[in-house]
């Protein structure tokens, strides 16, 4: 456990929301959330436009106050105390840097809101910037500094303090992709290197799944599944994260006495499903889709033809109709040397029952 600057209560960083729910006149934002978040967890919050996570941030955060629920840190109930008695680290999207201000003067400026000693302020300030790997910049203004820098220095400042949970609001939203990518591992390094519980905001669905330990999807102010990346990413719980997260062919089929069927009434490889009857979507990832012109006019796979192909670098994604209509896309990586089918090829289009998941909503 790690002391407040303040000295008063030892924290962990545990949080938990209980049944919040925030309306705006007569739209609801976020609508009955509950969540855990255990001591030195990094879990994301994705989810487009108007799903509710930002709103569920600044609950939390303290800038929002729920109409109903609760927002506890370490099972202390903390709904309704402002944001600087909440003694959270918060990370916007704009920085919020003081621009009349040095990187050290905008680091120190937590530790002089809390009256902390003038020796212990500038160690503190040294250690952290170290830490961000900007100890040399210390005496330069934001105006000076890359957009990557001054991110830096907002996550310098909102650490030093040591609070026990750093809320991240689309940190990385305002940066070019590459230097996205790049800070993206700078911040998953630094979670390691610091153990703090981190709660990130995101609209993009490669920075939540690459950086963290679950992903809480949120649509219509509500949360729809949380997992962790790869179970969110194989196994989603319903179409709307089937389809928001990563790429997908969504295939309608029936499903009777535990057996899956195409719209042809082919019997598609999935895992059995004896409790359901009735209409259903059976979910294919596109590089678990495979196309093999060699089993064209077999029974093996669904049969058609290939009715496009895009070269993309790393991957040819194929376009692929099935002789009863049906479009799907297939995904293969460019790492050897053998032909691919091309437009016009008859192939069959397959995959592994442990690659398909089927949805009843």
């Amino acid at each position: 456990m790690r002391a407040k600057v303040s000295g008063t209560d030892l924290k962990t960083g545990g949080i938990a929301l209980h049944n919040l729910q925030k309306r705006y006149g007569s739209a609801t934002a976020v609508d009955d959330v509950s969540l855990s978040v255990s001591p030195g967890e990094f879990i994301s919050l994705l989810g487009p436009s108007g799903s509710g996570k930002t709103t569920t941030l600044m609950m939390v955060a303290g800038f929002e106050l729920p109409d109903s629920g609760r927002v506890l840190l370490d099972d202390r109930d903390i709904t309704r105390l402002p944001p600087h008695r909440r003694e959270l680290g918060v990370i916007f999207q704009n920085y919020a840097l003081f621009p009349h201000m040095t990187v050290a003067e905008n680091v120190a400026y937590p530790l002089r809101m809390r009256r902390v000693a003038k020796a212990e302020v500038e160690a503190r300030v040294r250690r952290v910037l170290d830490q961000v790997h900007l100890g040399a910049l210390a005496s330069r203004r934001p105006h000076q500094m890359s957009g990557g820098q001054q991110q830096r220095v907002a996550i310098a400042r909102a650490l030093v303090f040591d609070p026990p949970v750093l809320l991240l609001d689309e940190p990385l939203g305002a940066l070019d992709k590459k230097l996205r990518e790049h800070l993206r591992g700078e911040i998953k390094t630094l979670h390691k290197e610091v153990g703090k519980t981190m709660i990130y905001v995101t609209h993009d669905q490669d920075e939540a799944l690459a950086m963290s330990d679950r992903v809480a999807v949120m649509h219509e102010g509500r949360i729809r599944q949380v997992s962790a990346p790869q179970e969110l990413y194989r196994r989603p719980a319903d179409l709307f994260v089937a389809s928001f997260v990563g790429e997908v062919n969504l295939i309608p089929v029936k499903l009777k006495s535990g057996v899956v069927y195409g719209g042809a009434g082919e019997k598609l490889p999935a895992a059995p499903w004896p409790d359901a009857d009735g209409d259903a979507t059976l979910c294919v990832r596109p590089e678990h889709l495979h196309l093999d012109p060699s089993a064209a006019g077999s029974s093996h796979g669904v049969p058609g033809h290939v009715v496009g192909r895009t070269f993309m670098g790393d991957a040819t994604i194929f376009e692929f109709r099935s002789d009863s209509g049906l479009r799907l896309t297939s995904k293969v990586l460019n790492i050897s040397a053998e032909s691919m089918p091309d437009v016009g090829d008859a192939c069959a289009a397959s995959w592994a029952v442990s690659d398909a998941t089927v949805l009843t909503e």
